[in-house]
């Protein structure tokens, strides 16, 4: 049975659950906001992605890409959460790629139930995909809270503005200045894939081509394998993003760039590719990060943070979702 995590209280009047309270504080995101309001919240979230996590560690990776997506398309808002007609959830980027709906779902239910119209849909993402990166071995950051929920969906803003493994690093560059991010934060936030998987048909197009040889930049060996991995298939079997330490948060994902063991072509091109912005730029960071894990550490921890504040709705914008699949 569907359920609305609103009718889980039993102390609020039917236009309260229905309409939900305001819940902010101020106009800024802090790392205390619900400190007084719902100070429960680190807890719940804890224990969910964690449970999560013991039952398929490749969660983590899915609740952080859910982060992502959602922040590229009308901010950190929780958009990516919604149903109906224009849901992001069917955009081109996300079918049978963005996963954790559940997960999210079942933290709201449990805040809903101790702390009714507090926190937003678009903070339980953010604090959740953090957790699942500290319990894939990464860095601890503060996530800074008070996100309101935005009120639509936006499928062409997802389909047009999601970075796409297809694209040259130069379009991807431009895509994250879109929304304030630059290059480093390309580079940077590109190492999440240091966890999760991806499915054949976001790198089959490197394994053959007209001539029938495989992609220079991709190593023969891991060419061969990931040929026979997807031979005949309909392009969903997946594979590990990471060869080297598939669910490790580290600095592996910046070795096998080296290498060329970079599974998608938007990541080896970091690395490998011949555009300016890579001469210039990305690759002199890949190099760094592969040799300085606690730099990637504290890089990562800066561009997450900055990711997770674009276009924040606060104060009276929006709303606090009962149910985060649909506005109240």
């Amino acid at each position: 049975m569907e359920y609305s995590p609103c009718r889980l209280l039993l102390v609020c009047s039917v236009l309260a659950l229905c309409h939900c309270s305001q819940g902010t504080r101020g106009d800024e995101l802090t790392i205390d906001f619900y400190d007084d309001t719902c100070p429960g919240l680190y807890n719940i979230v804890q224990q969910h992605v964690f449970s999560a996590m013991r039952d398929e560690r490749r969660m983590g990776a899915s609740l952080l890409r859910l982060h992502f997506h959602d922040c590229f398309v009308n901010g950190c808002d929780g958009s990516i959460l919604l149903d109906g007609d224009d849901s992001e959830k069917f955009a081109q980027p996300n079918q049978n790629s963005i996963r954790g709906y559940e997960v999210i779902d079942a933290i709201k239910a449990d805040l809903e139930s101790m702390c009714p119209g507090v926190v937003s849909c678009a903070d339980v993402v953010a604090l959740a995909a953090s957790y699942g990166v500290l319990f894939s071995g990464g860095p601890y950051y503060d996530v800074l809270l008070g996100r309101r929920d935005g009120l639509v969906a936006n499928q062409e803003g997802a389909d047009n503005g999601l970075p796409s493994p297809f694209e040259p690093v130069s379009s991807i560059v431009q895509k994250f200045a879109d929304v304030g991010l630059d290059t480093t934060d390309v580079v940077v936030l590109s190492g999440a894939h240091t966890i999760g998987r991806a499915r054949c048909a976001l790198f089959s197009d490197r394994l053959t081509s007209t001539t029938s040889s495989a992609d220079p930049t991709l190593d023969a060996t891991m060419a061969a394998n990931l040929q026979s991995l997807c031979a005949g298939g309909d392009g969903n079997q997946t594979t590990v993003l990471d060869i080297s330490s598939a669910d490790a948060f580290d600095k592996g994902y910046y070795q096998n760039l080296l290498t060329e063991r970079g599974l998608l072509s938007s990541d080896q091109g970091l690395f490998s590719g011949d555009e300016d912005v890579v001469a210039s730029t990305t690759r002199a960071l890949v190099q760094k990060y592969s040799d300085d894990g606690e730099q990637f550490f504290t890089d990562f921890s800066a561009s997450m943070v900055k990711m997770g504040s674009i276009g924040a709705l606060t104060w009276d914008e929006g709303e606090i979702r009962c149910n985060c699949k649909v506005a109240n």
